[in-house]
């Protein structure tokens, strides 16, 4: 089976991404939705966030870098589970507005999370 690391999809008028079929098993643990870097957005396994990122974040208490990274990844931060049914997630609004995405969603895989940006 072919690998996906890039979808498209348009969100429905409730804020919900539809998940492909073939990676709804990587979410199966939850989702963990956080603002990116810049105007995009980071979707997380919640595996991978319990695994991967918070151990980072747990750094130094006196470390201003670890600091900035907390107030990046936490503002906003929004955890679900998939709709079993449908293979949906539901996005936040203010998370959507950070992002300028409207209603066209374009997805890439970056390593073990995928950035979602407007189309």
């Amino acid at each position: 089976m072919a690998t996906v690391d890039y979808f498209e999809r348009k969100l429905d008028d409730k804020r919900r991404l539809t998940i492909p079929a073939e990676l709804r098993d990587e979410f199966a643990s939850g989702v963990v939705v956080t603002r990116g870097f810049q105007q995009y957005l980071h979707l997380y396994p919640k595996s991978v966030w319990d695994e991967a990122v918070e151990p980072k974040l747990a750094g130094d208490i006196l470390d201003e870098r670890i600091a900035d990274l907390n107030v990046q990844f936490r503002m906003g931060k929004a955890e679900g589970v998939i709709d079993a049914k449908q293979g949906r997630i539901s996005l936040e609004q203010h998370l959507l507005d950070y992002a300028g995405i409207k209603r066209d969603v374009s997805a890439v895989r970056v390593g073990k999370y995928w950035r979602l940006m407007a189309k």
